[in-house]
Parts: structure tokens; sequence; C-alpha cells
């Protein structure tokens, strides 16, 4: 059976993980691509196999819906892994904290002080208008004026090989229970390499989450949760996973109850009170007492009870003013304003519709652009303006007119590509990579990330309930 080639892989016009422009094994990365190329096409496609058998055997899995019916799937993982080096992602973890700290910044000071827009960067009407803005948050300080205590940050690669932010995901962030669970999978598949090589670990996450969870109290002995939504959601192995690895409990709205403005759970021996809870289900369907009525899901009275410090919230109520892609394209002046200093990561530029002069550009390029609705999540409602129709073109455009607050527009990037097993070869396929912030009493960077990969072939889209796949991220210091 023949061996893995390098000769065949062409990755061209785009910056890729792997081969240089000039189509040589990049240096940073040879360790790898050489073990790699020790492979035969059989040794390869069985170590997919038994990747494949690891995952099924630990029941990672993710829900997507069709047709509104929820399709239990098994976590898709490709082994090549996406290799970062040590210094690169040294200063990459100093620019993730540095951005996170200004967006606290900015969240507490829209719900207090409003110095950003006393003193005209930010217009004031964007975030009052903003379908995540709170009114009912203004005048609250959370522990250490810390709004988003856990972020998500998407990066992508230029074509120059730069790492941008593409957005930040600060209402509820998922994925790191995959990057942890693909490590496990891969350490089971490639043992060798982790014995021979310095791979930054990533399973501390689950403590480092515990321990800022904890320093939001000052319970000396607190209770911990996670409420989730229930088992339909698509996230709900992630809820479960978190829940196991910390010790903590998993409830949803109907174990809890409020009592005396404090937060209690349910228990065979009673009721306890709870003092942290990290949500993993959005503001509104919080508490219906505070947001929408018609919510079961969420815990009547918990909004008071934290309001008043008798429970933390991770994240906070109202984070999500921040988490919008209007409000993305002034982080950088964020960080002037707050830290005074430069941001250490660029991001992409946008264009904002409720502009005038940008929406007319917008509308003259939209077939160039990447059009975003700017409170949508997971890879929906996006138009990619160069592989739209006509008529979708058009749809937008009226969507656009109709709404400009609600649009952003960036242009195209030809995001990095890194090796891919398709069939029984390599391909490049597009990939981003969110890694995950913590701030609390401290701040922490995971040495890794969830490196998201557009399985199909020409597509940019990564998000796995629209096709994508994962990787490992491997930080490397040999």
């Amino acid at each position: 059976m023949p061996k893995i080639s390098w000769k065949e892989y062409q990755a061209k016009n785009v910056f890729d993980e792997y081969v240089s422009s000039d189509q040589k094994l990049r240096p940073e990365n040879k360790k790898i691509s050489d073990f790699i190329a020790k492979y035969s096409k059989r040794k390869l496609l069985n170590t997919v196999k038994s990747s494949e058998r690891a995952i099924s055997s630990r029941g990672i899995t993710f829900r997507v819906y069709d047709e509104n019916k929820p399709l239990e799937q098994f976590w898709p993982l490709d082994i090549i892994p996406r290799i970062v080096q040590k210094k690169e992602w040294s200063k990459i973890s100093k620019g993730l904290i540095q951005r996170l700290k200004a967006l606290n910044f900015f969240i507490n000071d829209v719900y207090n002080e409003q110095k950003i827009f006393k003193e005209k960067i930010i217009p004031k009407r964007l975030i009052f208008d903003s379908g995540n803005f709170r009114k009912e948050c203004v005048g609250i300080n959370p522990p250490f004026k810390v709004w988003a205590n856990i972020c998500g940050t998407d990066l992508v690669k230029d074509i120059n090989g730069e790492f941008l932010v593409l957005e930040d995901n600060l209402r509820v962030p998922s994925g790191v229970s995959y990057m942890l669970e693909n490590r496990i999978v891969m350490k089971s598949v490639f043992p060798e390499i982790f014995e021979k090589h310095k791979i930054s670990p990533v399973d501390e996450y689950c403590s480092k989450l515990y321990s800022c969870m904890k320093s939001t109290t000052k319970n000396k002995n607190p209770n911990l949760a996670i409420i989730t939504p229930g088992i339909y959601n698509s996230a709900y192995f992630e809820h479960v996973y978190l829940a196991q690895q910390m010790g903590v409990e998993l409830v949803e709205g109907t174990d809890l109850f409020v009592e005396d403005d404090k937060v209690f759970m349910k228990t065979v021996r009673g009721k306890e009170q709870l003092h942290v809870l990290y949500r993993r289900i959005d503001d509104l369907y919080l508490d219906p007492k505070v947001f929408n009525k018609n919510s079961l899901i969420g815990v009547p009275g918990i909004f008071k009870a934290w309001k008043k410090g008798n429970v933390s919230i991770l994240n906070s109520p109202g984070s999500g003013v921040a988490d919008d892609k209007v409000i993305y394209n002034f982080v950088p002046k964020m960080i002037e304003f707050y830290l005074n200093e430069k941001p250490l990561i660029n991001q992409v530029e946008t264009f904002l519709c409720y502009e005038k002069k940008q929406r007319d550009y917008v509308l003259q390029n939209i077939s160039k652009l990447v059009i975003k609705p700017a409170n949508e999540s997971g890879g929906y409602g996006i138009l990619i303006g160069p592989k739209a129709s006509k008529k979708e073109l058009e749809n937008y455009a009226k969507l656009i007119k109709k709404n400009p607050r609600n649009y952003v527009a960036q242009p195209l990037i030809n995001l990095s590509t890194s090796p891919t097993i398709a069939n029984d070869h390599l391909e490049p396929r597009h990939i981003d990579l969110r890694p995950f912030i913590l701030s609390g009493e401290t701040s922490y960077v995971t040495q890794g990330g969830l490196t998201r990969v557009a399985l199909k072939k020409g597509t940019m889209i990564v998000n796995s309930s629209q096709g994508g796949g994962s990787k490992d991220t491997w930080i490397i210091n040999d």
C-alpha cells in the first residue's frame, strides 16, 4: 500500500498551515509532517477508524435539527492536527486577555457610568437598539466587575498567515468539551507523538473553570451548578461533560426555586442554597418574572437574587450587549479607551450598515462581501456574496434596507487551510480556531482551542451544525 505523499498535496492561493506558497513543507511543522509521511494509506484509514471507535465508545455526540427534529450525531474529528508554535500562541494569549478585559470594562460601563457614550466613542443608540441590551441590568456590578467570565473568541488566519479576530462569543460560548475530548482521542491514536513532542496540555480547563466560578462568591464552601435547558439542547453533551468533570450539579430550571431572594436546589436531603450558577440558557429565558414570561426553562425570581448578590451567574445577564457584531467593530477603540493600549491582535475589517455611507458601499459591493446578522450564531443567516445567487443577493439587499442596524459586512477572508483526510489522501480544507478565555479573580487562556474545519471541499462554513468538523490544536514548544 503506498504511503501518504506530501508531493500530491496541493494548497494554492491560500495560507496553508503545513505547506508554503512554493509548495514546500513548513519547517516548524516538519516533525509532524514527517511522521504523517511514514503512514501508509491503509494505516491512516485504520487510524481514522480507531478514532471513530474511540469517539463512539466515549459517547461524544452533538445535536443537529432537521425539520425541527433533533438528530444525535457522533462528533466529527479529523486526525491531522493543527499546529501552532508556542511563541506565536503566547502573543495570541496576551491579546485575547487584553480583548476580554476591555470588553468587560465596556459592559460594566454600559450598565453604570456610560463614559464611552459621554466621550462619543460609541453612539449610545447602537447599544440601546441592540437586541442584547438589558435595561434591567443598569446599576449592577458583578464580582470583579466582570460580566463575561467565559468567552470563546473565533480566530482566523488570513492569506499572510496572520491571526485575526473574527468574532467574540460572550453569551453562552460552546465547544470547549469537544476541545478536551479531541485531545483524549488523539492521545489514544497517536501516543508515540505525545511521548516525543512537547505539546501543551489542555486538560486543566475544568479545574480553571471551577476556580473561576468559585472566585465569584465569598462563601467558603459554596454550592456550584450548571443550568441547562435540557436534553434537547444542541450542546447538552457539553453541559453533562463539564458538570461531571468539575464535580458540580447539573440542573434544570425546575430543580431550582427562589426563597427570600436566595436560590435553592431541590435535593433528596431537602433544599440546599446555590451560590454560583454557570448558565447555559439565554438571558431571555432565565427568569420569567423579568424577561420572557412564557419561559418554562428559567427560574422565577433568580434575577433579583443575582441583583442582590446572593447568587453569582456566569456569564452575567446582559453580557450579550458586547456579543453583537456591530459592537465588534468598536473593540479596538475600547482597548485604547479603557486600557490605553494598542490591540495586540488585529480584527477583520467590518462595515456597519446602519451608517449610510458604509451601507451604500455594502449594497454596491454585496456580491463581493460576507453579510452577517448582528446577533445570530452558529453560522446561520450568513450570506457569502461571491457564492450567492442573484435572487439571494437581491433578497439580502432588501433585508439590509429594511433593518440596517441588524447587519454588518466583511470582506471574504480566504481562511487558512490545513491537511484533512479525504478518503485515502490529504486535501486542504478551510479552518478557524476558537480558544476559550476565563476571567474572574485571574485570567486564563486555553493552551489550544477548538479548531473547526470545513469538511466539504470548497466551502468555508466550519460549523458542525452545517457539516463542519474539528481538529485537535497542538501548541508545540519543540
